[in-house]
């Protein structure tokens, strides 16, 4: 086997399917409420799973959040946008790097 060209997963900090969806829409669109969330992925992402990944990813260190102010005379609760953390785009970045090598490395062993 060939150790140079393995990518251990090991090396890289786990980013679930689902988690690495809402930090590319967090990264293209900016900070988003859950429900904001589930309208950018077109489906991807559904309303009822969401708000437990979202609150998974924040005890990981992945995400901050913070309520969005209520404007004047509005009623019910604040929404709760989402920033990634430093250390999520340093993950997501690493992720990115690692797909990159994995297609490269199956685009020449295909040939």
């Amino acid at each position: 086997i060939d150790n140079h060209s393995t990518l251990s997963t090991q090396t890289l900090p786990t980013l679930a399917a689902t988690e690495r969806l809402i930090l590319d829409l967090l990264v293209e669109h900016g900070d988003l409420f859950g429900l904001a969330m589930v309208e950018a992925s077109r489906g991807r992402l559904k309303r009822g799973t969401v708000y437990v990944t979202l609150g998974r990813m924040q005890d990981k260190g992945y995400l901050d959040s913070r309520q969005e102010p209520l404007p004047p005379g509005a009623t019910g609760l604040p929404r709760r946008l989402y920033t990634p953390t430093g250390r999520a785009l340093q993950v997501l970045a690493a992720w990115r790097a690692a797909e990159r090598v994995m297609a490269g490395h199956l685009s020449t062993t295909e040939a």
